[in-house]
């Protein structure tokens, strides 16, 4: 017997339009659509690179309307031109980042916006990182390191001269900040680190720069100097400015003021503070790839240090300072651990409250947000996306799907809702990115909670000197094909853009409502994403058998929402059911933990929530240099903890599933596969008025994953909250909606057939009966069947199949049930077909006509082998019974007609369209990228790119279907 077939999801485009107002609640009486037609705020956004300020404000508008035209919901502005090689051609004093020519440009964009309902986005500064011209690297609020040199000196010897100079060169502009003494001890020693005896650190005096100093009369000894000084660094691809802008400090007040300052006094004319109420999105802040020499500093960081950290750092700085981001000095392995760690803490601490916690107040204040990238340094990236309003992810750096659930614990645990993604950046995929790689690459991006995609990118029309198809921001890039993407009226996709964005849209909708579900809150030590580093036995062995997670930091735990009660941590947001505590990934695995974080954890197991330790826990330390007593307080604690009976230790991974189970912890999720690897499956739920709302993909925690991901075929059972909830199907490519009619139900779970093909996804929600408009069916539904396909149609339970024959059904109230489907006409393989090519060129569009009497890709036929453009396949059919079409291999994008009408938009990774009956002709559209012509017109750059096979490759078939009720259902 079959469950759920694959045929069964793809005809459900025959279902009425989803009818919602503003939730599902209001599902069963709502006039206006939700589903179809989602609102302006959950729309995918695009980065909109603009030249500088050599833009026109009439193109402006005439950009924001295409964005508008092809169902975007904002763009966000960023000044970007990496393919501009000749900088000059550019005149930032005239046209820069700033200007007044910019200025009335983003005026244009904020009011055609506010016209068409779109958001406007504003990033911090030009490029990035964060950086404004009224700075040069000697400012107090410019990004500063502390740089250090070093000198050996024997024993007995003496060292008079110059303070030793800067390891690292930098700007000639430096502070001595001061001079120390270390015996060296090689049992301390790495491959790349110089062993010190951290009990001999001495302070040594300056006078006026010079030193004299006399090394003990045992051991060799290492005299270092500590530099503060700017580091210099400008934004990427500049200059934007006249003068030059340089990089802000992040971790001072005084840096952040600078770039508030510069906002306030030249980029908020009247005009724009009155828009951005209007139309204003966000400020955003890119990836904080800060570029020091030295260790990244901030003016008063030692003072800073002792206050938060209870010592003082000086004596801990040869463990700490970097060279070209390598250590240099190391104590013994553990307390230059420690050491390490307090410092960066206390930069994260720093860089959370004086750069994100000031830059967000400050948006809030004149109508923004703050949508920020909080990676790039070794700070804490999960108490960061809590400090953000939106936080944001890359498809590009982030290693896999843990990168994004890091954040997304950061988001979920401070009530935010939105998590995004710059997304598609792929590098040297200019001009050949299909939209079909960009689905299958954040299909399991929007498992892991995101719910906002950000197309990298929309590039503006035209750059002095850009050649056809127009300007883009990141190719050419060093002379050859650069970043994807340049989507837009110029890709030949754009055809079916609106497709592409309302399947976006959808999923964002969804994943947007009510509240999150995850199983498992992972608490990590050291908050780092874009790492790639997963959770102990969950990310490569829950995750394949059902089961959530999500990630939090010890900075979480102070949240409002950080709560337990019905045995939930955070019950009115993520609900854990439990807390996963392991070593520190970061720091060789060691069982570290903060006191605060210790009685935090014994508060949670005194209120019932379920807690597993991996590791041994009883010989705990503290992550940072412990104090006195400190660790033996953290131990009894520890002890305390683990006499819980909701607390449970195991010292090996293999041990952690059973130790779930002792607790009573179960999975949201269960598959039921026969494969010992479990299933590429991936699942995220949220729960909106006891309806929960299911989004599955078969999807990949990496972007290459080997073995590939492939199709799968099995069953599921899902959590329900509500006792009579039932299941809906909601397709995200047509808006459609459809109860389902087969499944099988136990009290507080549903059990479905799932078959998805790689990166495909389907949106399943339950609820009460009469839902989304789809009518209260009363009768029986399907628990089982032999025939393809089970489905309610106006009140009938209705069977489907390719083949003739008697077909047997199981129904919920026990009875079975047989249907017999008369005569079905066989499958045909369709491979005639009429082809009409629009040929895109730099000279204008030319039309090719040919005759086929089977398919191909472009590239093997002699007239198309270097064509881009929108092919249009014609043949005809004629069918009497109902059929599906299977359109096979296509690239990129495609659309069906029958007898001339557009049907419902395509699953793009799935292509099979129910045509119903009675079809006479059939059309196919098939939109390309533009490489393939690129090769051809541009070889300069573009002549390296392996030809694509393009068009209409099939196989295609029409199979034909028959239908019969099964049993009466009731009146819908």
């Amino acid at each position: 017997m079959n469950d759920l077939t694959r045929r069964g999801f793809l005809v459900l485009g025959t279902a009425a339009p989803l009818a919602l107002t503003g939730s599902p609640a209001s599902a069963a009486s709502a006039g206006a659509v939700w589903f179809a037609r989602p609102r302006r705020a959950v729309r995918p956004m695009v980065r909109w690179w603009w030249p500088d300020a050599h833009v026109d404000p009439a193109e402006v508008r005439r950009e924001v309307d295409q964005l508008a035209d092809a169902g975007f919901g904002g763009a966000e502005i960023a000044a970007v031109h990496h393919s501009v090689r000749d900088k000059s051609v550019l005149d930032p004093a005239g046209h820069g980042w700033g200007t007044p020519a910019w200025n009335a440009a983003v005026e244009a964009a904020l009011d055609q916006a506010a016209r068409r309902g779109l958001a406007i986005d504003l990033t911090i500064g030009p490029s990035w990182p964060a950086a404004v011209p009224t700075i040069t690297p000697e400012s107090p609020a410019a990004a500063k390191e502390l740089a250090h040199g070093s000198v050996t000196v024997t024993a007995g010897a003496t060292y008079a001269g110059e303070a030793p100079p800067p390891a690292v060169d930098g700007p000639p502009a430096r502070t001595l900040l001061l001079v120390q003494a270390a015996r060296i001890d090689s049992t301390n020693s790495t491959r790349k680190e110089t062993g010190l005896d951290p009990g001999s650190v001495t302070r040594v005096p300056v006078s006026d720069g010079h030193v004299d100093w006399t090394a003990p009369a045992e051991g060799e000894w290492v005299l270092i100097a500590y530099w503060e000084r700017g580091t210099g660094q400008r934004p990427e691809s500049g200059p934007h400015t006249v003068p030059e802008a340089y990089v802000v400090d992040h971790f001072s007040r005084a840096g952040t003021q600078a770039v508030l300052d510069y906002w306030e006094s030249r980029l908020l004319t009247p005009a724009v503070r009155r828009l951005l109420r209007k139309s204003g999105g966000a400020l955003f802040e890119d990836s904080i790839e800060i570029e020091a020499g030295g260790l990244p500093w901030t003016p008063g960081l030692l003072a800073e240090f002792e206050r938060r950290r209870g010592y003082a750092l000086a004596p801990f700085l040869p463990v700490i300072v970097l060279a070209d981001e390598d250590q240099v000095f190391a104590y013994d392995a553990a307390l230059t651990r420690h050491a390490r760690k307090d410092y960066w803490d206390t930069v994260s601490e720093l860089f959370n409250e004086h750069h994100f916690g000031m830059l967000r107040d400050w948006a809030h204040a004149v109508g923004l947000e703050l949508r920020a990238q909080p990676y790039g340094l070794r700070t804490d990236a999960i108490a960061s996306a809590a400090v953000l309003d939106v936080a944001e992810g890359e498809s590009l750096g982030f290693k896999n799907l843990d990168d994004y659930r890091c954040l997304a614990g950061g988001r979920d645990l401070a009530g935010r809702e939105v998590l995004s993604c710059e997304a598609g950046a792929y590098q040297g995929g200019a001009y050949t990115t299909t939209w079909k790689k960009l689905l299958r690459t954040m299909g399991g991006a929007y498992a892991a909670g995101l719910n906002q995609t950000v197309l990298h990118g929309f590039s503006y029309a035209t750059a002095p000197g850009a050649g056809w198809p127009g300007f883009a921001a990141f190719t050419p890039y060093n002379g050859t094909a650069g970043y994807a993407e340049s989507w837009g009226p110029r890709q030949p996709t754009w055809r079916h853009i609106t497709d592409i964005s309302g399947y976006f849209a959808r999923i964002h909708l969804v994943m947007r409502e009510g509240a999150p579900r995850a199983d498992v809150a992972v608490l990590r030590q050291t908050g780092y994403t874009k790492t790639g580093i997963g959770a102990g036995w969950f990310t490569a062995n829950g995750v394949p058998i059902g089961w959530t997670h999500q990630f939090v930091s010890g900075p979480l735990l102070d949240l409002p929402a950080a709560r337990v009660a019905r045995g939930r941590l955070a019950p009115d947001g993520p609900a854990y059911k439990a807390l996963f505590v392991e070593g520190d990934r970061f720091n060789a695995n060691e069982c570290t933990m903060t006191v605060r974080v210790a009685r935090r954890l014994l508060e949670y197991a005194t209120a019932g929530l379920p807690i597993v330790l991996l590791g041994d826990w009883r010989a705990a330390s503290v992550p940072g240099v412990a104090r006195d007593g400190e660790n033996e307080r953290l131990r009894e604690l520890l002890a305390e903890l683990l006499s819980r009976p909701t607390v449970r230790m195991v010292t090996a991974q293999d041990g952690v599933p059973a130790a779930l189970d002792a607790l009573g912890v179960r999975p949201d999720v269960r598959y039921a596969t026969a494969s010992p690897a479990g299933s590429t499956l991936l699942t995220a739920r949220r729960v909106a008025d006891d309806v929960d709302f299911y989004y599955l993909c078969n999807g990949k925690h990496v972007e290459n994953p080997k073995p590939p991901v492939a199709a799968i075929d099995h069953d599921v059972t899902l959590a329900r909250t509500a006792r009579d909830g039932v299941p809906y199907l909601l397709d995200p490519w047509t808006g459609r909606a459809e109860r389902l009619a087969l499944y099988a139900a136990d009290r507080d779970a549903l059990r479905l057939r799932v078959r998805l093909r790689p990166g495909e996804s389907m949106i399943v929600a339950i609820g009460r009966p009469g839902l989304f408009g789809t009518g209260t069916v009363k009768g029986p539904h399907a628990v089982a069947t032999d025939a393809d396909l089970v489905r309610y149609d106006r009140g009938a339970l209705m069977v489907r199949a390719s083949r003739a024959g008697t077909y047997t059904t199981t129904l919920s109230d026990g009875r079975t049930v047989t249907t017999v489907i008369g005569t079905v006409p066989e499958p045909v393989t369709l491979s005639s077909w009429r082809l009409e090519v629009d040929d895109w060129r730099p000279e204008g569009t030319a039309t090719h006509r040919l005759a086929l009497d089977r398919l191909s890709p472009w590239s093997d036929i002699p007239e198309l082998a270097d064509v881009s453009g929108i092919g249009v396949y014609t043949t005809d059919v004629r069918l009497e019974s109902g059929a599906y079409l299977e359109l096979g291999e296509a690239t990129d994008t495609c659309r069906v007609l029958a007898d001339g009408r557009r049907l419902d938009p395509v699953n793009q990774l799935n292509p099979v369209v129910d045509l119903g009956r009675g079809v006479r002709r059939l059309q196919v559209e098939v939109a390309t990228p533009l490489g393939n012509r690129l090769r051809v017109a541009d070889p300069a750059v573009y002549g390296g790119l392996a030809r694509q096979a393009y068009g209409l490759i099939g196989p295609v078939r029409l199979v034909p279907y028959g239908e019969a009720r099964v049993v009466e259902a009731g009146s819908p």
